[in-house]
């Protein structure tokens, strides 16, 4: 694909994110062209856009990116709570459209983008979440068939709390208007692996925790979820304890074996499997099997988005009935933690 076929985008939004991840992701695929940029602070945006080589194009209004001509996209990173206005946009003036996670700030807001989707499938809505994309979602599903009937699972990624991290000065993240702050944050990262290698969850029980005043709201969950499978699992995440290391584990229990996925930074991107043991005579192994330039970045999501505006239907995962269903579960997270831990449904779109 020549520069002249690549589609041409306008960030909305300059901040970390998109300075640290969003820019280079557009800057080095082959399907983009990032030509454009605004900011509601102006000098902001200036500055972002002299990141890229040409500068980016600044607009003074929000519309003008809409109505640009020149522009194919809008990656938009604003905080969640705006992404319905920011779609209503798109579909007004008839613009693709990919927005961050979470997708909304709540649940009645989500599910108007799921609406506003159905109803104007002549505009490309998708929701950026890079998780859905691991290698590791195909390598565990490959798997599974030979572990027999799953029966349960061990979710787990803890961590110490940052206090250098960059973003606990964002405004969106010391006054979350999102549900769950930290939870539906990062959470929904957790949420969409879980869900993308075992389906979608039914129901659950939870226990919540806020463990430092910086993360705005509660910060670690347990949780106990029934697949709509049938499997039942605990779910255990949270950054907000004292020194520790950080790690993350996904254990899958089947009748004629298991499988232990290790993602920890440093030590993970593998995982073992064990199989046998359906009977007393089965012949027990165990194989590791390492998942070698694992997609922890924002590249492969741009990717697929590229195949999809190319042709290339059902590259794009992350459409906004999926995204709904992360946040769906931390909003069950939330209303069960504050029912002790009672039993609630995950609600759809």
């Amino acid at each position: 694909m020549s520069e002249q076929q690549t589609t041409k985008v306008a960030i909305i939004g300059t901040g970390i994110f998109a300075t640290k991840s969003h820019l280079p992701s557009l800057t080095n695929s082959k399907y983009f062209t990032p030509i454009s940029c605004y900011n509601r602070t102006a000098s902001k945006a200036e500055e972002f856009a002299k990141k890229a080589d040409p500068p980016l194009k600044v607009y003074s209004d929000i519309d003008d990116a809409f109505k640009d001509p020149n522009v194919d996209l809008i990656d938009a990173l604003l905080p969640v709570q705006y992404n319905v206005e920011i779609v209503e946009k798109a579909i007004k003036y008839s613009k693709n459209i990919v927005i961050e996670k979470p997708i909304a700030a709540n649940l009645d807001q989500a599910r108007e983008i799921v609406k506003l989707s159905k109803e104007n499938p002549q505009v490309l809505i998708a929701v950026n979440e890079h998780w859905v994309y691991l290698k590791a979602v195909k390598e565990l599903k490959d798997a599974i068939k030979k572990i027999g009937k799953v029966v349960g699972f061990n979710y787990h990624s803890t961590g110490s709390f940052n206090f250098n991290n960059q973003y606990l000065t964002t405004t969106w993240r010391q006054n979350p208007q999102h549900i769950g702050g930290f939870l539906s944050d990062g959470g929904v990262h957790q949420l969409a692996l879980l869900t993308s290698v075992l389906g979608d969850v039914e129901s659950l029980n939870a226990r919540t925790v806020q463990v430092r005043p910086q993360s705005g709201d509660v910060d670690v969950v347990w949780a106990l979820c029934k697949m709509n499978s049938g499997i039942v699992g605990s779910f255990n995440y949270g950054s907000a304890f004292g020194n520790k290391k950080k790690n993350g584990y996904f254990e899958i229990l089947g009748d004629n074996g298991s499988i232990y996925y290790d993602f920890s930074p440093n030590t993970g991107d593998r995982f073992i499997l064990r199989t046998g043991g359906l009977t007393s005579d089965d012949e027990k192994n165990e194989v590791e099997i390492k998942i070698e330039n694992e997609n922890w970045g924002t590249a492969t999501e741009f990717e697929k988005l590229g195949e999809e505006l190319s042709g290339e239907k059902g590259s794009i995962i992350c459409w906004p009935e999926v995204a709904f269903h992360h946040l769906a579960i931390v909003d069950a997270m939330l209303k069960s933690a504050k029912d002790n831990a009672n039993t609630v449904s995950i609600e759809k779109p």
